[in-house]
C-alpha cells in the first residue's frame, strides 16, 4: 500500500507491506484521517516513549510506522475468530486501539498498528462503530478529537456553583469547549493567542474569550465569575463566590505552571496537554492554593462512543474545526503547518 512512513525521524510517502488482519480484527481502507499534535508528540520525542512502560505505543526508527489515529474508513476485509458483523464497504471508525496477542496498541503509534496515514490499516472488531448517518467522512474523523474533550468535559463534572477556564483553543481546547457547552454547562471563559482560533471558540460555545497578550486569562475569568477582575483574599467570602475548573490544552513547557501561579485558589485543573518533554510546576504554591490537578490517560470506551454519536448525529457540530484535505503526497507539509498556532483545528488527511 501507499502511506506516509516514519521512518528514523522523518515522513517519507511511498509503499509499505499491507497490514494483515489478525484475529479479532477488521482491515479497513481509511477514507479520512486528522493531523493531532499527539502525531507530532511521537514523531518528534522518541525518548518519551522509552520512559513509558505501557506497551500502549513503540517507537522503533529501524521499523515502518503510519502514524494517523482520527479516523473514518470502510470494511475491506475480516481476520480470523471473527463476527463479520458488516458488509464490505461498511463506513466505521473507533477509539484508536489494537489489541494484539501481547497488548493494546494505540493505533498509528506502533509498527504493529499502522494508522490512517495509509491506505489500509486494521482495527479492532469488537470496539469499532458504524457510522449511523451521511455525515461526511472528514466530519467524522474529527469524533475522535471531540472525544478527549468530551471526557475532560464528563469527568470534570462542573457544577452550577464553578465556572471553566479553557486555556487553549487547539482541536482538544475546542472539543472541550463544545463539549461543555452540549452538556450545558456556563458560562465558558476560553483563552488563545490565534484570533481564528479565537473566534472558532465563540462559534463553539466560549462566552467569553480573550488574548492573552492583551489580557491575563484569569483576570477575565475574575471578572465574569466575581464581577471583579481582582482576586479575592477574603477567604469567608471566597465561600459565596463560584470555583474554577480550569482546562489545560496546550501542551507546551511552562503553560501548566502559569495556571497553577495565576488561578484561584480551590481550582480544579485538568492537564488535557501534557508536553512530552516534562515540566517544572511550584507544587508550593499548588499546595497552598489547595489546587487539584487531573491528567489525561486518554477517553474511556464509553466517552469515545458517546462523543462518537453527538458528532454523527450532528447534535455537535464540527464542522467549525475543519481547516482543509490533502493527500498521501502532502503530508509532510501537513505536519509541518500543524505545528504552527495558526494552523487550522484540524487538516484531514483522505489517502
Amino acid at each position: 500500500m501507499k502511506a506516509a512512513v516514519l521512518r528514523a525521524g522523518s515522513i517519507e510517502v511511498r509503499e509499505t507491506d499491507d497490514p494483515t488482519p489478525g484475529p479479532g480484527q477488521v482491515l479497513v481502507r481509511s477514507l479520512a484521517c486528522g493531523i493531532c499534535a499527539s502525531d507530532l508528540h511521537f514523531m518528534d520525542n522518541p525518548e518519551a516513549d522509552a520512559d513509558d512502560d505501557s506497551g500502549l505505543s513503540r517507537y522503533d526508527p529501524d521499523a515502518d510506522i503510519v502514524m494517523g489515529h482520527e479516523y473514518c474508513a470502510e470494511v475491506v476485509d475480516y481476520g480470523p475468530d471473527t463476527q463479520r458483523r458488516w458488509p464490505i464497504g461498511t463506513r466505521v471508525s473507533s477509539i484508536p486501539a489494537l489489541l494484539q496477542p501481547d497488548g493494546v496498541r494505540i493505533i498509528g503509534q506502533a509498527p504493529d498498528a499502522p494508522g490512517g496515514f495509509g491506505e489500509l490499516f486494521l482495527l479492532t472488531e469488537g470496539m469499532t462503530q458504524v457510522v449511523p448517518t451521511d455525515l461526511p467522512n472528514e466530519l467524522v474523523s474529527i469524533a475522535d478529537a471531540i472525544s478527549v474533550g468530551w471526557s475532560y468535559a464528563s469527568r470534570a463534572a462542573v457544577t452550577p456553583k464553578e465556572v471553566p477556564l479553557v486555556i487553549g483553543c487547539g482541536a482538544i481546547g475546542l472539543a472541550v469547549i463544545a463539549s461543555l457547552k452540549r452538556l450545558g454547562v456556563g458560562p465558558i471563559v476560553a483563552a488563545d493567542f490565534d484570533p481564528t482560533r479565537r473566534a472558532i471558540a465563540t462559534t463553539m460555545g466560549a462566552d467569553r474569550v480573550v488574548d492573552p497578550a492583551g489580557l491575563s486569562p484569569y483576570e477575565a475569568w475574575r471578572d465574569l465569575a466575581y464581577g471583579s477582575p481582582e482576586p479575592v483574599r477574603d477567604m469567608m467570602r471566597m465561600l459565596d463566590l463560584p470555583g474554577c475548573v480550569a482546562f489545560e490544552c496546550v501542551g507546551v513547557p511552562g503553560v501548566l505552571d502559569a495556571i497553577v501561579k495565576g488561578c484561584e485558589r480551590g481550582t480544579r485543573l485538568y492537564s488535557a496537554g501534557g508536553p512530552p518533554e516534562g515540566d517544572h510546576l511550584h507544587t508550593m504554591v499548588a499546595k497552598r492554593k489547595g489546587l487539584s490537578i487531573q491528567f489525561g490517560g486518554g477517553p474511556s470506551i464509553t466517552h469515545w462512543n458517546e462523543a462518537f454519536e453527538e458528532v454523527c448525529s450532528g447534535r455537535l457540530d464540527v464542522a467549525p474545526m475543519f481547516g482543509h484535505t490533502v493527500g498521501l503526497d502532502g503530508v509532510p507539509d501537513a505536519l509541518d503547518q500543524a505545528r504552527r498556532a495558526s494552523s487550522p483545528p484540524r487538516i484531514i488527511v483522505t489517502p
